[in-house]
């Protein structure tokens, strides 16, 4: 683990992205809410702001932090799913990974709630829009 007690402490902002691809018939069930499983968006969105709160436990060497906000947004596009989420704390260390692993989390999520009825999933794109960091 980086060592990061002599930083000073900053207000710290992350967005990071991804994207599944789904069939026609499989955005029409998302669309539509009508999935077995119930509410594939809201139920993501969900699991994605719960993943970023354990990002420390699922990555080592990763630092606790004080969340003090994580949004994330699932759109049905033409051919998919796009997530989109931000993570925001003050602290010695950025809130990138608490967003990546925000979206990554929420992509598997429709990837399990979908797979029953599309076997040709492709999750990807993840990547990491933007990072600010703010003197306090």
């Amino acid at each position: 683990m980086v060592d990061v007690g002599d930083k000073p402490e900053s207000r710290r902002m992350a967005t990071a992205s991804g994207f599944i691809s789904l069939q026609p018939s499989t955005i029409k069930l998302v669309r539509e809410n009508l999935m077995k499983k119930g509410d594939v968006l809201g139920i993501c969105e969900t699991a994605g702001v719960m993943a970023a709160k354990k990002t420390a436990e699922l990555i080592p060497l990763c630092h606790n932090l004080f969340l003090e906000n994580v949004q994330v947004k699932a759109e049905v596009r033409k051919n998919g799913v796009q997530v989109t989420a931000s993570s925001r704390c003050s602290g010695k260390t950025g809130v990138e990974m608490e967003a990546l692993t925000a979206v990554s989390v929420a992509l598997l999520t429709v990837y399990d709630m979908c797979k029953a009825v599309d076997k040709k999933m492709v999750i990807g794109d993840i990547k990491l829009v933007s990072k600010t960091k703010e003197t306090l």
